[in-house]
């Protein structure tokens, strides 16, 4: 391998963006922070490195697996690189922001990165963008949410997605009202969010029936909602699906385009969550565009309740028509500077040329230029 090679060589996950992806990775995150705060949410920029403790309390507790650490040779502390900003807005608004009027409604964009990749995703530094809403469990306060997600997600242009439901409350509270140990809740919550069916063949009876009608029952949200409301739940159980429908409901009134399905045992990932969940997917569900729920943040005093939403950029973008570059105008050198200025006015983007050439249309494509100015006009090359 050549010198040139072995410095473009970079660690598995890791890659360069160059134009014209980086380019509207760039737009899209100006677009959704736009439509953020058309809603009322104020950004915050948290730093990509914090210490340890901070990034791992709370609703970071589960991301230690996936940090980098290092030693901070001013305090002699361990810090962490950031594996989601969740953690940090959480730990902005109930420090810095503690306060503030609640509900909070905060937003925010950067980078992560993480040990190791996913199982939807094989980049370990990506671009997340998105939301929290702090001080209030409402029904109310979900829906906006989720709302909000889907017409972020519209708003670079993704059109053909889908947003699916889930309780990660549900299996436990099943299990529960059948009586289940601990040991078997957990075989039971590990089979359904595995979709595995052979995993449930250690339950007989009654306790097999709803475990197996509550794997199959995932897919479109109306049908998911009738298997579910069929099985005669458990009281929490009964009350949490009735919670579902009524999220269904207002999401049908509010946005009756949007394509829901739910999955009744899905909680790997949600597991800080205390009420409903969603996650948006492209219409294969090969990517995960994004996701979001309810929980609870560690206030000064007490916990408070939250709901957010998280887009994952890099595969926004992949879910989006193939980028383009922008038509550019090649502008020989020696050309008045008001020239370039008044095509730029006039929305095109100009290349100047820095020395005098024999042939500037040749030039011009050259350089991956359109057009080139010449004799006051801007001609097609």
């Amino acid at each position: 391998m050549n010198d040139a090679a072995t410095r473009a060589l970079l660690p598995e996950g890791l890659h360069d963006t160059l134009a014209p992806r980086a380019e509207l990775e760039s737009r899209a995150v100006v677009a959704l922070l736009a439509c953020f705060s058309a809603h009322g949410y104020d950004q915050v920029a948290p730093p990509l490195v914090e210490f340890e403790d901070s990034l791992l309390a709370g609703v970071g507790a589960a991301e230690g697996r996936r940090m980098f650490r290092l030693m901070d040779p001013a305090s002699h502390r361990m810090m962490g690189v950031r594996t989601d900003m969740t953690t940090q807005v959480a730990r902005v608004a109930t420090t810095r922001l503690a306060a503030a009027p609640r509900p909070l409604r905060l937003c925010y964009a950067g980078q992560v990165l993480r040990v190791e990749s996913g199982k939807l995703r094989s980049e370990r530094e990506f671009g997340q963008a998105g939301i929290e809403l702090i001080g209030t469990a409402s029904t109310g306060a979900e829906a906006e949410v989720l709302l909000l997600a889907a017409e972020a997600l519209h708003s670079v242009g993704a059109v053909d997605f889908t947003i699916d439901l889930t309780v990660p409350t549900l299996v436990p509270a099943v299990s529960a009202g059948l009586g289940l140990d601990a040991a078997r809740a957990a075989i039971a919550r590990d089979a359904l969010d595995e979709k595995d069916m052979a995993g449930l063949s250690v339950f007989d009876g009654r306790v097999r029936e709803v475990f197996e009608t509550l794997l199959l029952a995932g897919g479109e949200a109306d049908k998911a909602l009738d298997a579910l409301t069929g099985l005669d739940l458990p009281g929490e159980a009964a009350a949490l699906v009735e919670e579902l429908r009524a999220m269904v409901g207002t999401l049908r009134g509010a946005a009756p385009a949007l394509t829901l399905t739910i999955d009744p045992g899905e909680y790997r990932n949600f597991e800080y969550h205390t009420g409903i969940c969603f996650t948006a997917f492209d219409r294969n569900g090969s990517r995960e565009l994004g996701r979001g729920g309810r929980y609870q943040v560690q206030g000064a005093a007490s916990l408070e309740p939250a709901v957010g939403f998280t887009v994952y950029v890099d595969s926004l973008l992949r879910a989006l028509p193939e980028p383009r570059r922008a038509n550019a105008v090649f502008v020989p050198a020696g050309t008045p500077r008001e020239a370039a200025e008044g095509l730029r006015s006039s929305g095109w983007r100009t290349v100047a040329g820095l020395d005098a050439v024999a042939d500037d249309a040749r030039e011009a494509r050259r350089l991956g230029c359109s057009h080139v100015y010449r004799n006051g006009s801007v001609e097609g090359v």
